[in-house]
């Protein structure tokens, strides 16, 4: 049941998740103009989700820049174009089997949305590096789904899942 949960969160998330204008102007004493606009380059759902990311990290009582900054980013590289269709049935693949995945990639744009959630971690991290965060960033960001960092890696991957 909590997986399911989580997942209708989620797919809620995708209408309806926006950052207010006051997140935004605090944002922007947070990032140098490059990291601002890889956020900007990424979906609102994704958008909110890192800072709900932030915000869990936080109330764990993390205040590291380095995961804070990976936290907001970690999914950067998923970009705007991934729709919610793709999205859910990424995530029925990750639960019921790659046969999920197999039928749907024969329907027109599953096939490299489905690439572009594999690789979004390492394609993520890359755009990380690009707009000047640490060698530690984007590592966190890299291996966001199997942490070798066993205290902040392990924090993010928590923190992504319960967000």
């Amino acid at each position: 049941m909590r997986w399911w949960a989580a997942k209708v969160r989620r797919f809620a998330r995708y209408f309806i998740g926006r950052v207010s204008a006051g997140e935004r102007a605090d944002l922007t004493g947070w990032l140098t103009p490059a990291q601002l606009e890889l956020l900007d380059g990424m979906h609102p759902a994704d958008q909110r989700h890192g800072l709900d990311v932030v915000a869990a990290l936080r109330g764990d009582g993390h205040s590291q820049p380095e995961l804070l900054l990976a936290g907001l980013l970690h999914d950067c590289g998923k970009g705007r174009r991934l729709h919610v269709w793709h999205r859910v049935g990424w995530s029925l693949g990750e639960r019921y089997g790659t046969s999920i995945e197999t039928g749907l990639s024969r329907l027109p744009t599953f096939r490299s949305a489905f690439t572009t959630l594999r690789d979004h971690a390492a394609r993520s991290a890359q755009l990380a590096a690009a707009a000047g965060c640490s060698a530690a960033t984007v590592e966190l960001i890299r291996n966001q789904a199997e942490p070798t960092d066993p205290v902040l890696g392990r924090a993010l991957l928590l923190a992504d899942q319960a967000n």
